[in-house]
């Protein structure tokens, strides 16, 4: 961290989206925030926001008992003038049965925190549209398989999805932060996950809003922002080192590795944890 003059700092939240999408979206947030970036990152397959969970033989906390708030809140974390945090896969938590206000109880202590620094906020809401469209044998054969503790009907999933989708919606009104819907023909066929062919034209879309953000000095109204997306993408900057997890319990054993892990050849570095 000695050699890296940020011109930002970059908050990203989340689980499988944003961990099969990573690299995507640090890029084209720098389109809007510029670079390089100190990259904070808590995220993972299956990550929930406040508890901590297993999938295959790996174990982390929740996002809110993550290494990354204390790196955020550290004097000695590095210099930077702006903020950008975006925050996605909120709704992971129903299937693993906490309750909707709980979820938005720490979707919301995130946001406090990311506040303290007067960070620009955007996120995603639940993709309520495709979860409710879902077919009960499909429903089951995926809460089978990715979420195979889940005993929550079809039903009671969605019910829990609708109190979640409305909560972040008025959490965005109250803190003034942007909250984007996602529309479901951006879905692959299990209603979570962005389709593979069409992540670079939805997250350019969602990510333009902080463009948006920068335009208004941090004055952002809690609503939903509809964009133009466009196909074309640019050239991305490949890993020059992908980044690993600073405390994660593999078959029994913690590893630690020490942050940041992750760097692009602009001397963006990236923390994961």
């Amino acid at each position: 961290m000695n050699t890296l003059n940020p011109e930002n700092r970059l908050v990203l939240l989340g689980a499988s989206n944003l961990t099969l999408s990573l690299r995507l979206i640090i890029q084209f947030m720098q389109q809007y925030c510029g670079a390089p970036s100190e990259v904070l990152v808590a995220a993972g397959h299956g990550r929930s926001y406040g508890l901590s969970n297993q999938v295959l033989m790996r174990q982390l906390p929740g996002i809110v008992q993550s290494g990354l708030w204390r790196q955020l809140h550290s004097a000695e974390a590095g210099v930077t003038s702006v903020m950008y945090a975006f925050l996605t896969d909120i709704g992971n938590d129903i299937p693993y049965e906490v309750a909707p206000a709980e979820i938005l109880n720490w979707v919301s202590w995130c946001v406090a925190q990311l506040q303290r620094h007067c960070a620009r906020i955007v996120m995603t809401n639940i993709p309520i549209a495709s979860i409710e469209s879902l077919p009960e044998r499909r429903f089951n054969l995926l809460r089978n398989v990715l979420f195979p503790s889940c005993r929550l009907s079809r039903i009671e999933v969605i019910e829990r999805a609708r109190v979640v989708h409305q909560g972040l919606i008025d959490l965005a009104e109250r803190r003034q932060l942007t909250v984007c819907e996602v529309e479901p023909g951006w879905m692959s066929f299990d209603g979570i996950h962005i389709a593979y062919w069409k992540r670079c034209a939805f997250y350019r879309q969602i990510l333009k809003s902080f463009e948006q953000a920068g335009q208004s000095a941090g004055q952002l109204e809690g609503q939903v922002h509809c964009y133009t997306a466009t196909e074309h993408t640019g050239s991305l900057s490949p890993w020059q080192r992908r980044p690993r997890f600073a405390v994660c319990r593999m078959f029994g054993t913690v590893r630690r590795v020490p942050q940041p892990s992750g760097f692009f050849r602009d001397q963006t570095a990236v923390s994961l944890y």
